[in-house]
Protein backbone atom coordinates (compact mmCIF):
# COMPACT_ATOMS: atom_id res chain seq x y z
CA UNK A 1 0.00 0.00 0.00
CA UNK A 2 0.90 3.84 -1.11
CA UNK A 3 1.60 5.04 2.16
CA UNK A 4 0.58 8.22 0.84
CA UNK A 5 -2.86 7.17 0.14
CA UNK A 6 -5.79 8.08 1.66
CA UNK A 7 -6.98 5.70 4.09
CA UNK A 8 -10.08 6.06 6.68
CA UNK A 9 -7.47 5.92 9.53
CA UNK A 10 -5.23 9.37 8.37
CA UNK A 11 -9.12 10.68 8.16
CA UNK A 12 -10.22 9.68 11.49
CA UNK A 13 -6.87 11.27 13.08
CA UNK A 14 -6.96 14.31 11.21
CA UNK A 15 -11.04 14.86 11.94
CA UNK A 16 -9.94 14.08 15.64
CA UNK A 17 -6.29 16.52 15.65
CA UNK A 18 -8.17 19.61 13.89
CA UNK A 19 -11.63 19.63 15.75
CA UNK A 20 -13.52 18.16 13.13
CA UNK A 21 -15.25 14.93 14.67
CA UNK A 22 -14.87 13.51 17.90
CA UNK A 23 -16.36 10.05 19.07
CA UNK A 24 -19.27 10.68 21.36
CA UNK A 25 -18.95 10.54 24.81
CA UNK A 26 -15.57 9.86 24.44
CA UNK A 27 -14.13 10.46 28.04
CA UNK A 28 -16.99 7.71 29.51
CA UNK A 29 -15.34 5.00 27.00
CA UNK A 30 -17.45 6.40 23.54
CA UNK A 31 -20.87 5.70 22.44
CA UNK A 32 -21.16 3.59 19.05
CA UNK A 33 -22.41 4.66 16.39
CA UNK A 34 -22.59 8.36 17.78
CA UNK A 35 -20.39 11.12 16.64
CA UNK A 36 -19.67 14.72 17.83
CA UNK A 37 -18.95 17.36 15.13
CA UNK A 38 -16.26 19.85 16.32
CA UNK A 39 -15.89 23.88 15.42
CA UNK A 40 -14.50 22.93 11.68
CA UNK A 41 -16.61 19.79 11.33
CA UNK A 42 -20.00 21.85 12.17
CA UNK A 43 -18.39 24.77 9.66
CA UNK A 44 -17.84 22.06 6.73
CA UNK A 45 -21.34 20.48 7.60
CA UNK A 46 -23.18 23.96 7.67
CA UNK A 47 -21.48 24.57 4.34
CA UNK A 48 -22.49 21.22 2.32
CA UNK A 49 -25.94 21.31 3.63
CA UNK A 50 -26.50 25.65 2.37
CA UNK A 51 -24.81 24.85 -0.26
CA UNK A 52 -27.10 21.38 -1.08
CA UNK A 53 -30.43 24.12 0.18
CA UNK A 54 -29.34 27.06 -2.23
CA UNK A 55 -28.93 23.83 -5.32
CA UNK A 56 -32.85 22.94 -4.38
CA UNK A 57 -34.61 26.15 -3.04
CA UNK A 58 -32.83 29.55 -4.49
CA UNK A 59 -31.83 27.95 -7.56
CA UNK A 60 -35.76 26.44 -8.24
CA UNK A 61 -38.33 28.86 -8.39
CA UNK A 62 -40.98 25.63 -7.98
CA UNK A 63 -39.10 24.21 -4.57
CA UNK A 64 -40.41 25.04 -0.72
CA UNK A 65 -38.71 23.89 2.58
CA UNK A 66 -40.09 22.33 5.33
CA UNK A 67 -38.88 21.27 9.17
CA UNK A 68 -40.79 18.55 10.18
CA UNK A 69 -41.15 17.11 13.88
CA UNK A 70 -39.11 14.63 14.65
CA UNK A 71 -41.50 12.58 16.86
CA UNK A 72 -44.62 12.01 14.95
CA UNK A 73 -48.25 10.18 14.98
CA UNK A 74 -47.27 6.56 14.93
CA UNK A 75 -50.01 5.67 12.03
CA UNK A 76 -47.64 7.44 10.20
CA UNK A 77 -45.15 4.12 10.16
CA UNK A 78 -47.56 1.98 10.03
CA UNK A 79 -48.86 3.51 6.62
CA UNK A 80 -45.28 3.82 5.56
CA UNK A 81 -44.79 0.43 5.92
CA UNK A 82 -41.98 1.23 8.48
CA UNK A 83 -43.62 -0.86 11.32
CA UNK A 84 -44.13 -4.48 9.36
CA UNK A 85 -41.13 -4.12 6.89
CA UNK A 86 -37.74 -1.95 8.30
CA UNK A 87 -35.67 -4.51 9.90
CA UNK A 88 -32.64 -6.21 8.81
CA UNK A 89 -31.75 -10.03 9.30
CA UNK A 90 -29.18 -10.93 12.46
CA UNK A 91 -27.16 -13.44 13.85
CA UNK A 92 -25.42 -13.72 16.62
CA UNK A 93 -22.59 -15.74 17.62
CA UNK A 94 -23.43 -18.15 20.81
CA UNK A 95 -19.09 -17.94 21.58
CA UNK A 96 -17.80 -14.94 21.03
CA UNK A 97 -20.88 -12.68 21.32
CA UNK A 98 -20.60 -10.96 17.98
CA UNK A 99 -23.55 -9.90 15.68
CA UNK A 100 -23.63 -9.66 12.02
CA UNK A 101 -26.43 -8.68 9.20
CA UNK A 102 -27.17 -12.07 7.28
CA UNK A 103 -27.59 -10.50 3.90
CA UNK A 104 -24.82 -8.84 4.58
CA UNK A 105 -22.22 -12.18 5.40
CA UNK A 106 -20.53 -14.51 3.17
CA UNK A 107 -23.28 -17.28 2.42
CA UNK A 108 -21.07 -20.19 2.66
CA UNK A 109 -20.40 -18.99 6.71
CA UNK A 110 -24.18 -18.08 6.68
CA UNK A 111 -24.92 -21.84 6.00
CA UNK A 112 -22.04 -23.78 7.67
CA UNK A 113 -23.68 -21.28 10.77
CA UNK A 114 -19.89 -20.89 12.01
CA UNK A 115 -18.64 -17.35 12.98
CA UNK A 116 -16.51 -15.34 10.86
CA UNK A 117 -14.32 -14.57 13.48
CA UNK A 118 -14.05 -17.29 15.72
CA UNK A 119 -15.94 -20.15 14.01
CA UNK A 120 -18.55 -20.52 17.12
CA UNK A 121 -22.00 -21.44 16.38
CA UNK A 122 -24.59 -19.04 14.95
CA UNK A 123 -28.07 -18.16 15.69
CA UNK A 124 -31.20 -18.54 13.52
CA UNK A 125 -31.68 -15.06 11.57
CA UNK A 126 -34.39 -13.38 13.01
CA UNK A 127 -35.89 -9.79 11.84
CA UNK A 128 -34.29 -6.96 13.68
CA UNK A 129 -36.43 -3.46 13.11
CA UNK A 130 -34.20 -1.03 12.77
CA UNK A 131 -36.71 1.64 14.12
CA UNK A 132 -36.15 3.44 17.86
CA UNK A 133 -39.30 3.09 20.10
CA UNK A 134 -39.99 5.64 22.82
CA UNK A 135 -42.78 6.77 25.38
CA UNK A 136 -44.61 10.07 25.41
CA UNK A 137 -46.60 11.09 28.03
CA UNK A 138 -46.79 9.36 31.96
CA UNK A 139 -47.48 6.46 31.09
CA UNK A 140 -45.21 3.49 29.47
CA UNK A 141 -48.35 1.38 27.51
CA UNK A 142 -49.05 0.73 23.67
CA UNK A 143 -51.29 3.85 23.23
CA UNK A 144 -48.02 6.13 23.74
CA UNK A 145 -46.01 4.36 21.88
CA UNK A 146 -43.95 6.93 19.43
CA UNK A 147 -41.04 6.44 17.22
CA UNK A 148 -37.44 8.68 16.53
CA UNK A 149 -37.96 8.88 12.32
CA UNK A 150 -35.88 6.42 11.01
CA UNK A 151 -36.22 8.64 7.20
CA UNK A 152 -37.26 12.72 6.96
CA UNK A 153 -39.35 12.08 3.70
CA UNK A 154 -42.80 10.87 5.53
CA UNK A 155 -42.75 14.15 6.93
CA UNK A 156 -43.28 16.00 3.60
CA UNK A 157 -45.70 13.74 2.77
CA UNK A 158 -47.98 14.79 5.32
CA UNK A 159 -47.57 17.99 4.21
CA UNK A 160 -48.10 18.23 1.42
CA UNK A 161 -52.02 19.41 1.36
CA UNK A 162 -50.58 21.60 3.48
CA UNK A 163 -47.83 23.34 1.43
CA UNK A 164 -50.33 23.15 -1.70
CA UNK A 165 -52.60 25.10 0.45
CA UNK A 166 -50.57 27.68 2.11
CA UNK A 167 -48.18 28.43 -0.59
CA UNK A 168 -50.48 28.12 -3.97
CA UNK A 169 -48.35 25.47 -5.04
CA UNK A 170 -48.85 24.05 -8.47
CA UNK A 171 -47.84 20.17 -9.88
CA UNK A 172 -44.89 19.92 -10.74
CA UNK A 173 -43.24 21.00 -7.82
CA UNK A 174 -40.95 20.25 -4.87
CA UNK A 175 -40.48 20.31 -1.30
CA UNK A 176 -37.16 19.98 0.65
CA UNK A 177 -35.69 19.01 4.23
CA UNK A 178 -32.68 18.83 5.77
CA UNK A 179 -33.12 16.46 9.45
CA UNK A 180 -32.00 14.15 11.65
CA UNK A 181 -33.00 10.32 11.34
CA UNK A 182 -32.46 7.70 13.46
CA UNK A 183 -31.56 3.71 12.97
CA UNK A 184 -30.62 1.48 15.34
CA UNK A 185 -28.13 0.02 13.02
CA UNK A 186 -26.88 -3.65 13.89
CA UNK A 187 -23.70 -3.19 12.70
CA UNK A 188 -22.17 0.30 12.80
CA UNK A 189 -19.11 1.03 11.18
CA UNK A 190 -16.37 2.94 8.81
CA UNK A 191 -16.36 6.42 11.21
CA UNK A 192 -19.14 9.09 10.17
CA UNK A 193 -20.39 6.08 7.16
CA UNK A 194 -22.84 3.96 8.73
CA UNK A 195 -24.64 5.52 12.11
CA UNK A 196 -27.38 5.12 14.48
CA UNK A 197 -27.75 9.20 14.56
CA UNK A 198 -27.36 10.69 10.94
CA UNK A 199 -28.86 13.82 8.84
CA UNK A 200 -30.97 13.57 5.53
CA UNK A 201 -30.89 16.13 2.62
CA UNK A 202 -34.06 15.19 0.98
CA UNK A 203 -36.40 16.66 -1.81
CA UNK A 204 -39.74 15.01 -2.98
CA UNK A 205 -40.91 16.40 -5.97
CA UNK A 206 -44.32 16.00 -7.14
CA UNK A 207 -45.26 15.08 -10.86
CA UNK A 208 -48.29 14.61 -12.48
CA UNK A 209 -48.55 10.44 -13.85
CA UNK A 210 -46.84 9.69 -17.09
CA UNK A 211 -44.47 12.12 -16.80
CA UNK A 212 -42.44 10.54 -13.84
CA UNK A 213 -39.69 9.34 -16.03
CA UNK A 214 -38.72 12.65 -17.41
CA UNK A 215 -38.05 14.11 -14.70
CA UNK A 216 -36.39 11.25 -13.25
CA UNK A 217 -33.91 11.62 -15.50
CA UNK A 218 -33.96 15.27 -15.14
CA UNK A 219 -33.14 14.85 -11.55
CA UNK A 220 -30.61 12.29 -11.84
CA UNK A 221 -28.53 14.83 -14.18
CA UNK A 222 -29.44 18.02 -11.48
CA UNK A 223 -27.66 15.60 -8.75
CA UNK A 224 -24.51 14.49 -10.75
CA UNK A 225 -23.86 17.97 -11.85
CA UNK A 226 -23.90 19.47 -8.23
CA UNK A 227 -20.88 17.50 -7.15
CA UNK A 228 -19.14 18.25 -10.38
CA UNK A 229 -19.96 22.00 -9.69
CA UNK A 230 -18.12 21.48 -6.11
CA UNK A 231 -15.43 20.00 -7.23
CA UNK A 232 -15.50 16.19 -6.64
CA UNK A 233 -13.37 14.32 -8.47
CA UNK A 234 -15.81 12.52 -10.54
CA UNK A 235 -13.48 9.67 -11.38
CA UNK A 236 -14.44 8.21 -8.38
CA UNK A 237 -17.88 8.52 -8.92
CA UNK A 238 -20.52 6.15 -10.50
CA UNK A 239 -24.12 4.98 -10.88
CA UNK A 240 -25.65 1.77 -9.74
CA UNK A 241 -28.61 1.05 -10.93
CA UNK A 242 -31.10 -1.02 -8.59
CA UNK A 243 -32.05 -3.67 -10.34
CA UNK A 244 -34.21 -5.39 -7.28
CA UNK A 245 -36.73 -2.35 -6.12
CA UNK A 246 -37.80 -1.40 -2.97
CA UNK A 247 -41.70 -2.12 -2.81
CA UNK A 248 -42.42 1.26 -3.33
CA UNK A 249 -40.30 2.24 -6.53
CA UNK A 250 -40.60 2.01 -10.11
CA UNK A 251 -36.81 2.57 -10.73
CA UNK A 252 -33.90 3.41 -8.64
CA UNK A 253 -30.52 5.00 -9.24
CA UNK A 254 -28.01 5.43 -6.70
CA UNK A 255 -24.77 8.00 -6.77
CA UNK A 256 -21.73 5.83 -5.19
CA UNK A 257 -18.71 7.57 -4.22
CA UNK A 258 -15.24 5.55 -3.83
CA UNK A 259 -14.38 5.78 -0.05
CA UNK A 260 -11.17 4.40 1.79
CA UNK A 261 -13.63 1.11 2.00
CA UNK A 262 -14.76 0.99 -1.74
CA UNK A 263 -17.73 2.45 -3.60
CA UNK A 264 -20.89 2.96 -1.37
CA UNK A 265 -23.84 4.94 -1.38
CA UNK A 266 -23.61 8.36 -1.38
CA UNK A 267 -27.26 9.67 -2.47
CA UNK A 268 -30.40 7.53 -3.62
CA UNK A 269 -32.66 8.65 -6.78
CA UNK A 270 -35.73 7.27 -6.74
CA UNK A 271 -39.42 7.04 -8.60
CA UNK A 272 -41.56 6.16 -5.55
CA UNK A 273 -44.91 6.05 -8.07
CA UNK A 274 -47.74 7.00 -5.53
CA UNK A 275 -47.19 4.68 -3.37
CA UNK A 276 -46.71 7.33 -0.35
CA UNK A 277 -49.56 9.47 -0.80
CA UNK A 278 -52.34 6.38 -1.58
CA UNK A 279 -51.00 5.17 1.98
CA UNK A 280 -51.66 7.95 3.69
CA UNK A 281 -55.09 8.48 1.72
CA UNK A 282 -55.66 4.48 2.80
CA UNK A 283 -54.31 5.03 6.78
CA UNK A 284 -55.98 8.45 7.34
CA UNK A 285 -58.71 8.54 5.48
CA UNK A 286 -57.85 12.04 4.22
CA UNK A 287 -58.29 12.93 0.54
CA UNK A 288 -54.53 13.04 -1.03
CA UNK A 289 -55.33 13.85 -4.69
CA UNK A 290 -54.20 17.17 -6.27
CA UNK A 291 -56.59 19.04 -8.16
CA UNK A 292 -55.10 20.49 -11.22
CA UNK A 293 -57.17 23.94 -11.99
CA UNK A 294 -55.77 24.55 -15.19
CA UNK A 295 -56.93 21.44 -16.38
CA UNK A 296 -60.56 21.05 -15.88
CA UNK A 297 -59.94 19.99 -12.34
CA UNK A 298 -58.28 17.43 -13.01
CA UNK A 299 -57.79 15.08 -10.00
CA UNK A 300 -54.79 12.67 -9.51
CA UNK A 301 -52.38 10.98 -6.56
CA UNK A 302 -48.97 12.75 -8.08
CA UNK A 303 -45.99 10.35 -8.37
CA UNK A 304 -42.75 11.13 -6.79
CA UNK A 305 -39.33 11.41 -7.32
CA UNK A 306 -36.91 11.56 -4.58
CA UNK A 307 -33.67 12.89 -4.35
CA UNK A 308 -31.93 12.03 -0.70
CA UNK A 309 -28.73 11.87 0.50
CA UNK A 310 -26.71 11.86 3.36
CA UNK A 311 -25.58 15.21 4.90
CA UNK A 312 -23.10 13.06 7.05
CA UNK A 313 -21.94 10.93 4.62
CA UNK A 314 -21.09 13.97 2.50
CA UNK A 315 -18.81 15.65 5.24
CA UNK A 316 -17.21 11.99 4.72
CA UNK A 317 -17.14 11.84 0.88
CA UNK A 318 -15.73 15.75 1.05
CA UNK A 319 -13.16 14.99 3.33
CA UNK A 320 -12.13 12.10 2.02
CA UNK A 321 -12.01 13.67 -1.57
CA UNK A 322 -10.36 16.73 -0.01
CA UNK A 323 -7.51 15.01 1.14
CA UNK A 324 -3.78 14.33 -0.23
CA UNK A 325 -0.54 14.44 0.99
CA UNK A 326 1.40 16.53 -1.54
CA UNK A 327 5.10 16.26 -1.95
CA UNK A 328 6.13 19.64 -2.39
CA UNK A 329 9.85 19.26 -2.83
CA UNK A 330 12.05 20.83 -5.64
CA UNK A 331 13.72 19.24 -8.12
CA UNK A 332 16.58 16.98 -6.63
CA UNK A 333 15.47 17.64 -2.74
CA UNK A 334 14.30 15.49 -0.58
CA UNK A 335 10.62 14.20 -0.19
CA UNK A 336 8.72 17.39 1.39
CA UNK A 337 4.97 16.25 2.43
CA UNK A 338 2.25 18.22 3.51
CA UNK A 339 -1.21 17.46 4.11
CA UNK A 340 -3.59 19.57 2.39
CA UNK A 341 -7.69 19.17 1.83
CA UNK A 342 -8.99 20.81 -1.37
CA UNK A 343 -12.01 21.79 -0.22
CA UNK A 344 -14.09 24.21 -2.53
CA UNK A 345 -13.78 27.93 -1.07
CA UNK A 346 -17.77 27.49 -0.99
CA UNK A 347 -17.73 24.85 1.79
CA UNK A 348 -14.18 25.34 3.23
CA UNK A 349 -14.95 25.41 7.07
CA UNK A 350 -12.22 28.74 6.92
CA UNK A 351 -12.64 31.14 4.27
CA UNK A 352 -9.69 32.94 4.98
CA UNK A 353 -6.72 33.13 7.44
CA UNK A 354 -4.98 36.23 8.54
CA UNK A 355 -1.39 35.86 9.92
CA UNK A 356 1.12 38.70 10.99
CA UNK A 357 4.97 38.04 10.13
CA UNK A 358 5.53 38.79 13.99
CA UNK A 359 4.12 39.49 17.20
CA UNK A 360 5.49 42.86 17.97
CA UNK A 361 6.48 46.43 16.31
CA UNK A 362 1.98 46.80 15.48
CA UNK A 363 1.77 44.02 13.29
CA UNK A 364 -0.66 41.78 15.54
CA UNK A 365 -3.15 44.91 15.71
CA UNK A 366 -3.17 45.62 12.16
CA UNK A 367 -3.91 41.95 11.26
CA UNK A 368 -6.41 41.60 13.79
CA UNK A 369 -7.92 44.60 12.30
CA UNK A 370 -7.49 43.47 8.52
CA UNK A 371 -9.81 40.25 10.42
CA UNK A 372 -12.48 42.19 12.15
CA UNK A 373 -12.58 43.86 8.28
CA UNK A 374 -13.03 40.27 6.40
CA UNK A 375 -15.33 38.61 9.44
CA UNK A 376 -18.43 40.29 7.89
CA UNK A 377 -18.31 38.36 4.67
CA UNK A 378 -16.42 35.30 5.27
CA UNK A 379 -15.27 33.29 8.07
CA UNK A 380 -11.80 34.14 9.16
CA UNK A 381 -9.55 32.85 11.31
CA UNK A 382 -6.26 34.21 13.06
CA UNK A 383 -3.00 32.68 13.81
CA UNK A 384 0.20 34.35 14.98
CA UNK A 385 2.05 31.07 16.97
CA UNK A 386 4.95 29.90 15.25
CA UNK A 387 7.06 30.28 12.08
CA UNK A 388 5.03 31.25 9.29
CA UNK A 389 5.98 28.36 6.96
CA UNK A 390 4.27 26.01 9.91
CA UNK A 391 1.15 27.96 10.18
CA UNK A 392 0.99 27.72 6.33
CA UNK A 393 1.35 24.34 7.06
CA UNK A 394 -1.83 23.94 9.91
CA UNK A 395 -4.13 26.00 7.65
CA UNK A 396 -3.70 23.54 4.56
CA UNK A 397 -4.37 20.41 6.98
CA UNK A 398 -7.87 22.04 7.68
CA UNK A 399 -8.64 23.25 4.12
CA UNK A 400 -8.19 27.13 4.71
CA UNK A 401 -8.50 28.21 0.38
CA UNK A 402 -6.55 31.55 1.77
CA UNK A 403 -4.04 33.00 3.65
CA UNK A 404 -3.76 36.76 4.22
CA UNK A 405 -0.01 37.76 5.37
CA UNK A 406 0.57 41.11 7.48
CA UNK A 407 4.10 42.19 7.08
CA UNK A 408 6.43 45.52 7.63
CA UNK A 409 5.74 46.88 4.47
CA UNK A 410 1.97 46.16 5.04
CA UNK A 411 2.00 49.31 7.78
CA UNK A 412 4.37 51.47 5.13
CA UNK A 413 1.40 51.07 2.40
CA UNK A 414 -0.93 48.91 2.85
CA UNK A 415 -0.36 46.03 1.02
CA UNK A 416 -0.40 42.19 1.98
CA UNK A 417 0.67 38.49 0.51
CA UNK A 418 -2.18 36.89 -0.32
CA UNK A 419 -1.43 32.88 -0.45
CA UNK A 420 -3.73 30.35 -2.58
CA UNK A 421 -3.91 27.12 -0.86
CA UNK A 422 -3.69 24.69 -3.87
CA UNK A 423 -0.72 26.28 -5.87
CA UNK A 424 0.82 28.18 -2.99
CA UNK A 425 1.13 30.83 -4.89
CA UNK A 426 1.16 34.46 -3.36
CA UNK A 427 0.58 37.55 -4.86
CA UNK A 428 0.86 40.93 -3.18
CA UNK A 429 -2.54 43.32 -3.32
CA UNK A 430 -3.86 45.81 -1.36
CA UNK A 431 -5.69 45.07 2.20
CA UNK A 432 -8.77 46.81 0.11
CA UNK A 433 -8.62 44.44 -2.15
CA UNK A 434 -9.21 41.37 -0.06
CA UNK A 435 -12.44 41.10 -0.16
CA UNK A 436 -13.86 41.70 -3.83
CA UNK A 437 -10.17 38.97 -4.81
CA UNK A 438 -11.36 36.31 -2.48
CA UNK A 439 -14.60 36.93 -4.00
CA UNK A 440 -13.98 36.52 -7.01
CA UNK A 441 -11.73 33.59 -6.70
CA UNK A 442 -14.05 31.64 -5.30
CA UNK A 443 -16.75 32.51 -8.01
CA UNK A 444 -13.96 31.11 -10.56
CA UNK A 445 -12.90 28.23 -8.77
CA UNK A 446 -11.51 25.24 -10.21
CA UNK A 447 -9.67 22.51 -8.74
CA UNK A 448 -6.18 21.43 -10.06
Amino acid sequence: MDNHEVTMEKIVSLCKRRGFVFQSSEIYGGQSGAWDYGPLGIELKKNIQNAWWKEMTQMHDNIVGLDAAILMHPRVWEASGHVANFSDPLVDCKQCKMRYRADNMDQEALASKKCPACGGELTEPRAFNLMFKTHIGPAEDTASVVYLRPETAQGIYVNYKNIIQSNRMKIPFGIAQVGKAFRNEIVTKNFIFRTCEFEQMEMQFFVKPGEDEKWFEYWRGQRWEFYKKYGVCMDKMRWYHHEKLAHYAKDAYDIEYEFPMGFSELEGIHNRTDYDLSRHTEYSGKDMQYIDQDNGADKYIPFIIETSAGLTRNVLMFLCDAYEEQNIAGDGAAEDYRTVLHFHPSIAPVTVAVLPLMKKDGLAELAREIQNELKEDFVTDYDQSGAIGKRYRRQDEVGTPFCITVDYDSKEDGSVTLRFRDSMEQVRIHRSEIAARIREEIKSYKRT
